[in-house]
């Protein structure tokens, strides 16, 4: 049932306010010589937009733009490609089997393609598991990638479970993107992985004048991988400053901002949303003892907001997916409404504040049209 534009409604908000003084373990030093090691990488671009930071009374506003990694539209070969050379190097010196060997995984789309490609380049095989409600351009193009795709009919924990299944096989390696109790090893390099992304933000921020870094970073959350390697990032460092950090979602979706407002980790049923890469109904169970103690605050927002944002942004020259334009759509969901000032407080943004959206797909990574709901 819609709302009208004019009735009310509360904000699905969720604030800690002690966060900023958690500590955790820094990521491997590691990571990032390997991606530049990697044919075709560059750092992504980290954009400044000065209208959003007048719209939303801050000092400076950047996009980081995660449209094209590696050849691919979204973040996501970060984390599959340090994930599958761990994986692969491991492998060789327990004596495993020479020979190729299956990578498998469950995907909204991004992180199947991902671990395709990765397969693909490295003479893998590659069988990814596809829940409903993914679009057909986004499963060929893990088809295109010479993968096998196995359509799930069901939602994504469906289709998780499917593909932990079909990895048991002595040539079948489970490379999935969420971690559970017993699988944690390489959901957890696949967090490592992600981690060249922030150590990108603060050489282009410093590069930018901005020494001190951000203020805040806004991150789209499905089960709460990126956003474990952005705690761990900020979190890791004994000095400098902390900054303020935001996890989006989908109010379809929300099981971050449902289990931060519990106080532990629950599943969620989740509904349909453009935002097809966060509709994830249970969080990973590595993830979540770094954003309950290192997240400041969470947020959940409908589909219109994040269209919105991804049609603005594309105004402003950035080409964001439903995914990646979430960032921008949640930190103005903050900002804006009945307790905007309160929010703003807790967050600690004053108008000199620099602000960092991560835009972590784009267009082509989630194919829609304007007509889906």
């Amino acid at each position: 049932m819609s709302e009208s534009a004019s009735s009310p409604r509360t904000l699905p908000w969720f604030a800690q306010p002690s966060a900023r003084t958690w500590r955790c373990e820094p990521a491997p030093a590691d990571v990032r010589g390997f991606h530049a090691a990697l044919p075709g990488y560059s750092p992504t671009p980290l954009t400044e937009l000065q209208p959003l930071a007048e719209e939303l009374g801050v000092g400076r506003v950047f996009v980081k733009d995660e449209s094209c990694r590696l050849g691919l539209p979204a973040f996501k070969a970060l984390g599959a490609s340090w994930a599958v050379h761990r994986v692969l190097a491991e492998r060789g010196s327990s004596g495993g089997e020479p020979g190729p060997v299956t990578l498998v995984t469950a995907t909204d789309g991004n992180h199947g393609r991902a671990v395709a490609r990765t397969a693909r380049l490295l003479g893998q095989h590659a069988h990814v598991f596809v829940p409903q409600g993914v679009h057909p351009q986004a499963v060929a193009a893990i088809v295109a990638e010479q993968a096998k795709v196995t359509e799930v009919a069901g939602p994504y924990d469906e289709a998780v479970r499917l593909a932990a299944e079909a990895a048991t096989g002595p040539d079948a390696v489970l490379v999935q993107d969420t971690a559970w109790p017993g699988y944690e090893q390489i959901p957890g390099w696949i967090v490592e992985g992600y981690t060249t992304l922030c150590a990108e933000i603060d050489e282009q921020l410093a590069d930018e004048g901005a020494t001190q870094g951000p203020g805040l970073v806004s991150i789209p959350v499905g089960v709460g991988s990126l956003a474990q390697a952005v705690v761990t990032h900020y979190r890791g460092r004994s000095s400098g400053r902390a900054p303020a950090l935001l996890s989006v979602e989908p109010e379809t979706a929300a099981c971050v901002l449902e289990s931060l407002t519990v106080g532990e980790p629950v599943s969620v049923t989740t509904g349909d949303t453009t935002m097809a890469g966060l509709n994830c109904g249970t969080p990973s169970s590595i993830a979540w003892p770094h954003l309950h103690s290192g997240l400041d605050a969470a947020v959940a927002i409908p589909d219109a907001d994040s269209t919105r944002a991804a049609a603005h942004l594309a105004t402003l020259g950035v080409a964001s997916g439903p995914c990646g334009a979430a960032a921008l759509a949640g930190l103005r969901a903050v900002l804006t409404g009945e307790g905007a000032d309160e929010r703003r407080t807790a967050l600690g943004l004053g108008p000199s504040s620099v602000v960092v959206l991560l835009s972590t797909e784009g267009p082509a990574a989630n194919p829609h049209s304007t007509t889906d709901h």
